[in-house]
C-alpha cells in the first residue's frame, strides 16, 4: 500500500498544475467510490447502520485530509510534502494517548523518533514554513485520527463494506468543495485521465480497501509507523524512473525509516514466541 501511495507524489503534482485541486479529487474519489459500490453493495448492506455511520465519519475525515495536503502539494515541493505527511507517525501514538488512553511502550516511541528523523534525511534540504506546509502538517494530524479511529473500528470481516463507506463520504466531500465553482472539472488530457484513473482505482479504491483490513489486525500506532515506508518508496520510484539521484541521506534516511518500522513490527514477535517457548518449556517440565 505505501509502495503505490510512494507512486503518486509525482503525479499528482502534474496533475494539479493543470486543473485545480478539488476538482482532481473529485473527479479522483468519484470514480472510486463508484467501482467500490459496485463490487461490495453486498458488504455494505451487511455493516449494520453503526459501522455505516463509523465508515462516513472516517471518510470525512480522511477526505478534508486529502484536501489539505493536496491543496499544501500544490504550494511546496513533493520531497516537502512527503516529510510532513509523514508526521502522522508523531499524531497518532499521541491521538491514540489522548483518545483511547493507550499507554505506549517506549519501543514505539524510540520508533517514532527514528522514523521521523528517517523522514527528514529523505526529504528535507533547507524548508521555509509557509502555508503550503501548515497545510499538510493539518492534514497530518487528520491521517493521524483516521488512523487511530480505523483501528478502533475496523474488523477483519467488514474490510470491504467499510473501505467502500469511506471511500463515498470521501468522494462527496471532496465533490463538496467543488460547489463553489459550479462543480467538478474533466482532466484536460489524456495523461491526466490515465494519471486520475491508476490514483483512483488503485491507489484509492485498493490502498483503502488494503488499508482497512491491515488496520484490524495492527495496533494504531504500529500501522502509522510502517506506512512511514511511503517516502522510501517514493525516493526509490524517483531514483529508478530518473528523476532524482542516489545520495546518502536517502540510504540513511531509508535505513532509519526501515529500522524504525522492524522496531515495531518483527520485535514484539520475537517477545511473542519466546514467551511461547517458555510457556512450552515449563509444559514439558510439569
Amino acid at each position: 500500500m505505501t509502495a503505490v501511495w510512494g507512486s503518486t507524489f509525482v503525479l499528482i503534482k502534474g496533475v494539479v498544475a493543470r486543473m485545480p485541486v478539488a476538482d482532481f479529487l473529485a473527479v479522483r474519489f468519484a470514480i472510486a467510490a463508484v467501482a467500490m459500490l459496485l463490487l461490495f453493495a453486498g458488504p455494505v448492506w451487511r455493516l449494520g447502520r453503526r459501522q455505516i455511520m463509523r465508515g462516513l465519519l472516517l471518510g470525512v475525515i480522511y477526505g478534508a485530509g486529502q484536501l489539505l495536503q493536496t491543496w499544501g502539494l500544490s504550494l511546496i515541493a513533493p520531497s516537502v510534502s512527503g516529510f510532513v505527511t509523514g508526521m502522522y507517525v508523531v499524531f497518532t501514538p499521541i491521538l491514540a494517548m489522548l483518545l483511547l488512553r493507550q499507554r505506549m511502550a517506549g519501543i514505539v516511541w524510540l520508533a517514532v523518533l527514528m522514523s521521523t528523523a528517517g523522514l527528514a534525511l529523505l526529504s528535507l534540504n533547507g524548508v521555509s514554513v509557509d502555508i503550503g506546509v501548515w497545510l499538510t502538517l493539518a492534514s497530518a494530524a487528520l491521517y493521524g485520527l483516521h488512523i487511530v479511529g480505523l483501528g478502533q473500528w475496523s474488523r477483519p470481516g467488514e474490510a470491504f463494506g467499510l473501505s467502500a463507506v469511506q471511500m463515498v463520504a470521501i468522494a462527496v466531500v471532496c465533490l463538496l468543495a467543488t460547489v463553489p465553482h459550479g462543480g467538478p472539472l474533466l482532466p484536460p488530457d489524456r495523461s491526466a485521465w490515465f494519471a486520475i484513473l491508476y490514483m483512483a482505482l488503485v491507489a484509492g479504491a485498493g490502498a483503502m480497501l488494503m488499508q482497512t483490513w491491515a488496520q484490524s489486525h495492527l495496533p494504531a500506532a504500529r500501522a502509522a509507523i510502517v506506512m512511514t515506508t511511503e517516502p522510501v518508496f517514493a525516493a526509490a520510484f524517483a531514483v529508478a524512473l530518473g528523476s532524482d539521484v542516489l545520495t546518502w541521506r536517502m540510504l540513511v534516511g531509508g535505513a532509519l525509516v526501515l529500522a524504525a518500522m522492524y522496531l515495531v513490527e518483527l520485535m514484539p514477535r520475537r517477545g511473542e514466541a519466546t514467551i511461547e517457548l517458555s510457556a512450552e518449556a515449563i509444559h514439558h517440565e510439569v
